[in-house]
């Protein structure tokens, strides 16, 4: 792999571990999910690090903003799709303290990187 700044980044490597932490939780849900929450909550997690790294990488601020609040607004997107996961029984409050602390921490840095 490359060795480029984004991997530096704190935001960037808890933003890793929430992806593992996502895919993680979903391996359970049933089968029936595969193509409807699992997919939804896998993508908006994957999104997350991909458009750090994404912003990172561009010269101009503006775009790098863009691509950090398309970061932060996927971590919306997963708070909602857990919570209906919640909703439906195939998580408990208890399974996601990992995933809310992680999902606080980048959400915080991100907000602070949009300032």
């Amino acid at each position: 792999m490359i060795q480029l700044n984004h991997k530096n980044l704190i935001v960037y490597q808890r933003s890793i571990k929430l992806v593992t932490e996502v895919y993680r939780l979903t391996e359970n849900y049933p089968k029936t999910e595969n193509f409807g929450l699992v997919s939804q909550l896998r993508r908006a997690a994957v999104s997350i690090p991909s458009n750090i790294a994404e912003g990172s990488s561009r010269k101009q601020e503006k775009d790098r903003l863009k691509f950090y609040q398309i970061a932060r607004s996927s971590l919306a997107e997963i708070d909602t799709q857990i919570e209906i996961s919640v909703t439906l029984g195939y998580l408990s409050l208890g399974n996601i303290e990992t995933l809310s602390d992680l999902s606080n921490q980048v959400f915080a840095m991100l907000s602070k990187m949009l300032k």
